[in-house]
C-alpha cells in the first residue's frame, strides 16, 4: 500500500525554517527503514507532500504513527492531510523503488 501525505504549514516559514533540519533528520529516518519514498517541498513554499509506501494491514495506524513521528507536528507547526493511495498506472515502478 501507498500514502500520500500533504504538509500545510501553520506557522510563518521562519518558524518552520527554524525547525527544518530536525524534520528533515526525520524524513532520512523514513527514507533509511524504506517507508518514505519521496518527498518535498511545495512551490511557493507553503506546506509539503511525502510518497510513503505502508503496510497494507493496519494502514491508517501506521499513518497516524508517521505524522506522530514529526517534528512539525509535535510543534503543532503543521496540518496534515493523511491518504492512502492505491496506484494502478506505474505501480510496478513504484514497487521497484
Amino acid at each position: 500500500m501507498y500514502a500520500l501525505v500533504i504538509i500545510r504549514y501553520r506557522a510563518p516559514i521562519e518558524v518552520i525554517e527554524a525547525h527544518t533540519e530536525e524534520h528533515r533528520a526525520w524524513l532520512r529516518a523514513l527514507q533509511a527503514r524504506g517507508t518514505l519514498l519521496a518527498s518535498g517541498p511545495f512551490v511557493p513554499r507553503t506546506g509539503g507532500a511525502l510518497l510513503l509506501r505502508i503496510p497494507d494491514d493496519g494502514a491508517a495506524a501506521a499513518l497516524d504513527a508517521i505524522r506522530d513521528g514529526d517534528p512539525f507536528h509535535q510543534r503543532g507547526l503543521a496540518n496534515y492531510e493523511l491518504v492512502q493511495w492505491a496506484p494502478v498506472i506505474g505501480r510496478e515502478r513504484l514497487d521497484a523503488l
